[in-house]
């Protein structure tokens, strides 16, 4: 327990870094949080920065995601997985190093299932295209992507508890992460509807 402990604590650190508010503020540019969302993440630094520094920070995150689920490959049973991918999320979510303000970490959970569950990774990131296609709601079509991902990291291990609540944990943390947007779309759907 105590190496799961460990790790999971690694992967929080790890997710703590947040590579938009540390090249922006290298770049000399305003804190990514201070507009739009008011968040650290690859769709605002998209809408900032333009796809060069979305494609790197997006970059960056899958490859520290795919680091740390290396890690956790390495010194974890199979079961636990789920829960560094967890707090890699938190960390990214909430990083210490940033007051506790940071992404949602969708491309994390990506990057840390990708390597633990290959085909289900890809058929997540198929299946954000296809919503965002019909729907052009970036969350929305996320939602669909983590839920896919919560499930890659459940069913290999047969539904073991910890697996199946460490998933079900980073899906709802996730949403929790986009209740600004929900908030935002949901008060624009009843402007809509009211002209």
């Amino acid at each position: 327990m105590e190496r799961i402990i460990l790790i999971c604590f690694l992967a929080y650190l790890a997710g703590s870094v947040n590579f938009a508010i540390l090249f922006f503020k290298i770049a000399g540019r305003a804190d990514p949080r201070r507009s739009f969302s008011g968040n650290a993440g690859t769709t605002n630094v998209y809408r900032q920065a333009g796809m060069p520094w979305a494609v790197l920070v997006f970059a960056l995150d899958i490859g520290r995601a795919l680091a740390v689920a290396a890690l956790a490959l390495h010194f974890i049973n199979g079961e636990w997985l789920a829960w560094a991918g967890f707090f890699l999320v938190l960390g990214n979510s909430f990083p210490c190093f940033h007051g506790f303000r940071g992404g949602k970490g969708v491309a994390n959970y990506l990057g840390f299932t990708l390597l633990i569950a290959p085909w289900t990774a890809l058929l997540a990131a198929l299946i954000w295209i296809l919503i965002y296609w019909v729907k052009r709601v970036p969350f929305i079509a996320s939602f669909f992507m983590v839920a896919t991902l919560s499930v890659g990291l459940a069913e290999p291990f047969l539904w073991a508890l910890p697996a199946t609540i460490g998933a079900l944990a980073t899906f709802a943390l996730i949403v929790l992460n986009h209740r600004r947007n929900i908030q935002q779309f949901w008060k624009d759907r009843q402007a809509s509807s009211s002209t």
